[in-house]
């Protein structure tokens, strides 16, 4: 197994003397299925989408904001793993939950003062190991810092939309 900290040198070394290297550009696609769900395309992957029957769907697969607390775990999870090789901090185990406040009023334009989105979300990350609290804040901090999906969920991107009449 391939240690994080190679796969990082290995990118420090690609990416030194050509900082266009490191930009990395993701694609997914989209399809209707079902009454409000859809088969995404992610490469070589599939995933569906759907709603719960009180959003119209048929609860046949998780929604898109469930996804998205997914996506932020799951990010959090390899993030934890690459700092902790970094850091020099044992991690025995490593565990992380999530939860989202979502006011559909939002959603549905039943109220243009509410959010569409989720109006908070809490995370909570278990990690056992031998290294001192401080260690672990140490750890948590690199993550906050550097994790992708929760820079997505907290900061503004730019998203450029564009509708194209077949």
């Amino acid at each position: 197994m391939t240690s994080l900290n190679a796969i990082t040198d290995a990118t420090r070394a690609a990416v030194a003397d050509n900082p266009a290297a490191a930009a990395v550009v993701f694609k997914a696609s989209a399809r209707p299925e079902g009454t409000v769900g859809s088969e995404i395309t992610l490469g070589k992957y599939r995933v569906y989408v759907d709603e719960p029957p009180s959003l119209g769907g048929q609860h046949t697969a998780p929604n898109p904001v469930e996804f998205h607390l997914a996506s932020l775990l799951s990010c959090q999870v390899v993030t934890y793993r690459f700092w902790a090789e970094r850091l020099g901090i044992q991690v025995d185990s490593l565990s992380a939950t999530a939860e989202g406040d979502l006011d559909v009023r939002g959603f549905f334009g039943l109220d243009d003062n509410v959010r569409p989105g989720f109006q908070q979300i809490r995370v909570t990350v278990t990690v056992t190991g031998p290294d001192t609290d401080e260690r672990y804040r140490e750890l948590q901090d690199a993550v906050d810092a550097h994790c992708p999906v929760l820079d997505l969920t907290t900061g503004a991107t730019p998203v450029h939309t564009q509708l194209i009449k077949g």
